[in-house]
């Protein structure tokens, strides 16, 4: 009678176990694929803040680049806790928004803008209606622009006018 050999206890469950780690390392790396579909988020930082208060170019000038992972959609922007748009006949701003590539297009309730991930565009905000924002609003006076996404999420930033010197 032929004898017949099989592999010893010990390296079958050695076998077992490293099937079992690679598979769990495969799955593992799967699965942070599909998570990474699905925990996109936003964060739009604003770099830059300034009062250009002269005639060529008047308006209050906002650059704001998305440092997230998907699309931030602005949909409105408040100045000391108002809107500029939302629940508004009339709109109390203006808003022009440039893109990196040279767009132009107005911010407003029917016309969202929304800024792709590593992208940085230009606000320029021109208050139209300064009683809605209940202060005099002119050189010193201290105003804090504020950012609303379609997401809910809001990012302000505060500004000091200044006096226009021709």
């Amino acid at each position: 009678m032929a004898r017949k050999k099989a592999i010893s206890p010990v390296i079958a469950t050695v076998i077992i176990v490293a099937v079992t780690i690679a598979v769990a390392i495969a799955v593992a790396f799967w699965m942070t694929g599909i998570i990474g579909l699905f925990t996109g988020f936003e964060q739009l930082q604003i770099t830059s803040i300034v009062d250009r208060g002269d005639q060529q170019n008047p308006g209050i000038h906002v650059t704001v680049r998305n440092t997230g992972t998907s699309t931030a959609t602005i949909t409105d922007v408040f100045i000391n806790g108002r809107p500029c748009f939302t629940g508004l006949q009339q709109p109390a701003c203006q808003v022009v928004v440039q893109t990196q590539q040279g767009q132009q297009q107005q911010l407003n309730a029917q016309n969202p803008v929304p800024i792709g991930p590593g992208e940085a565009v230009t606000m320029v905000i021109q208050i139209l209606n300064e009683q809605h924002f209940g202060s005099d609003i002119g050189p010193g006076v201290s105003l804090e622009v504020k950012l609303v996404t379609a997401s809910g999420k809001e990012y302000p930033k505060l500004i000091v006018l200044q006096e226009y010197n021709p």
